[in-house]
């Protein structure tokens, strides 16, 4: 408990990777921090990759170094990336490509446009999850840090194994038993009568056998001694509710956050009139950040003179944000904010240790819930399944606050 640190979870005589996922708002500085996190491992002697895969690649710009999809390796024990998610998806995803191409095709498209059509929206963004999938179990690095795509992307892609399930149990794999047994009867009739064929097994089995990696993967994410996320803010008021609503969303889906980092805030030996103003309400908001995400640890990083290219500007960037720490520790282990089911019904549970229960008063408004503990308030950004309910009870179980949550009475 508390805010001590861990060393790499050991299991079975082995050190296991460390995941790191560096998420936030897009322009927030996710990637410096990335490859900063990166470097200051290496230093350690760990063995590590930072990978991009974010659709927007900057991390090869960060670190002044050309990359591809291949790690490469930039300086001892550190390795980068950038994913080309065309590559992953002709590897897990090339057979029923090329099936969907066909059927295009018979319907009369041209090769490029029934290409084209046969990727799915959003398939570049899941299969960056395989990837991470691969190294987790091919144990090549001792720690893997992400450069997750920006918060709203990188939030659907954890809600994708709930989803997909669902299909896969109700949908799918009950169909996949008929075609298997149909499809050598029927398919030359119906490539006789439509020109198209019937897929084949392997066609039939990729998306199952796909659902089972992501499956796999997501007790990997779920799994606090080994994934832990990075919150990337600025002292900014629609950056801080954009990384407060992704807070929420990470403990919907039972990822654990442990460290918030603050970046760009102007050094106090700033005294040009210009940032006065700018200033005053960056203290405003750097309190909320403390006030908003506590008992989380929350480092500041400051507005640099210069720009935070190359591995020498990187170098200065790990110092600020580690010190002497160990970014492949837990640097958090409390789950400070867990959304669950009980009873048919949404129950939040805040850790808020030592707080008696009669100190606490809660209301909300729209979408945030608001939390007054004697002289401070917090403001939590509920996920949608709470936001249309109403707070209907609390009480205090150990240290945490338990929240239900009923529908609004019309």
């Amino acid at each position: 408990m508390g805010t001590g640190l861990t060393a790499p979870a050991v299991y079975s005589g082995r050190t296991r990777m460390r995941i790191i996922l560096m998420t936030g708002k897009g322009g927030v500085g996710k990637t410096s921090m990335a490859a900063a996190t990166g470097l200051r491992c290496a230093e350690l002697g760990y063995k590590t990759l930072v990978l991009s895969t974010d659709p927007a690649h900057s991390l090869a710009d960060s670190l002044d170094q050309p990359l591809s999809h291949t790690p490469r390796e930039v300086r001892t024990n550190l390795w980068g990336a950038e994913l080309d998610a065309l590559v992953e998806l002709e590897e897990n995803w090339g057979s029923v490509k090329k099936y969907i191409t066909q059927v295009l095709q018979a319907q009369g498209l041209d090769g490029i446009q029934a290409e084209e059509l046969a990727i799915l929206p959003g398939m570049d963004e899941i299969f960056s999850l395989v990837r991470v999938k691969r190294h987790y179990d091919e144990e090549d690095f001792d720690v893997l840090i992400i450069d997750s795509a920006p918060t709203g992307t990188a939030l659907r892609l954890l809600s994708l194994p709930d989803v997909a399930g669902w299909y896969m149990r109700k949908f799918f794999k009950p169909m996949q038993g008929i075609a298997k047994t149909l499809t050598p009867v029927f398919e030359p009739l119906v490539r006789r009568l439509t020109g198209i064929p019937l897929p084949n097994a392997e066609v039939i089995d990729a998306p199952y056998e796909f659902y089972e990696k992501i499956e796999a993967l997501e007790r990997v994410l779920t799994d606090n001694t080994i994934t832990t996320v990075r919150l990337v803010t600025n002292p900014e008021k629609m950056v801080i509710k954009e990384s407060l609503r992704a807070h929420a969303y990470l403990s919907l889906y039972n990822v654990a956050t442990d460290m918030v980092i603050a970046n760009r805030v102007i050094p106090e030996h700033v005294q040009d009139p210009y940032f006065l103003r700018w200033k005053q309400s960056q203290q405003i908001y750097r309190q909320q950040i403390h006030d908003n995400f506590a008992p989380l640890p929350v480092r500041e990083i400051p507005l640099y003179q210069e720009e935070l290219v190359g591995l020498a500007a990187l170098d200065r960037l790990k110092i600020d944000l580690y010190g002497e720490q160990d970014p492949s520790a837990v640097l958090y282990r409390e789950n400070t904010l867990k959304v669950v089911q009980d009873q048919g019904s949404y129950r939040l549970d805040l850790y808020l240790p030592g707080v008696p229960k009669a100190d606490v008063q809660l209301s909300k408004t729209g979408d945030e819930l608001n939390i007054r503990i004697g002289n401070h308030r917090r403001n939590l950004v509920l996920p949608q399944s709470l936001a249309a309910l109403q707070p209907s009870g609390a009480k205090m179980v150990e240290d945490y606050l338990q929240i239900r949550f009923a529908p609004t009475l019309r």
